[in-house]
């Protein structure tokens, strides 16, 4: 009968809160230029105002991407917790009784 595979912490993959916390980071940085676009829109003279626009109206895509891509840093595939085992009971004998 062999033993069952323990995991080491280090090689359990981040928790759903942290990964969701990570990429709502990534998408509010996103924004955060893509608003810097939009008022640097109102400041630029002549035909550079398509680099601040072109921003405006690409980043939401790329933040959108950038956000639901999900990224498994974990390590080996980790077994759930209370999975069962095998377990055999010792026969039953008479002096126990």
């Amino acid at each position: 009968m062999s033993k069952p595979q323990s995991s080491a912490i280090t090689s359990l993959p981040t928790s759903p809160d942290e990964e969701r916390r990570a990429r709502m980071v990534k998408y509010a940085a996103a924004m955060g230029v893509r608003m810097v676009c939009i008022v640097a829109c109102f400041f630029t003279p002549g035909w550079w105002l398509l680099v601040p626009a072109l921003g405006a109206i690409a980043l939401p895509y790329f933040a959108v991407i950038a956000a639901n891509t999900v990224v498994n840093k974990g390590g080996s595939r980790v077994e759930r917790p209370g999975a069962l085992l095998p377990y055999r009971t010792e026969p039953f004998s008479k002096d126990s009784v």
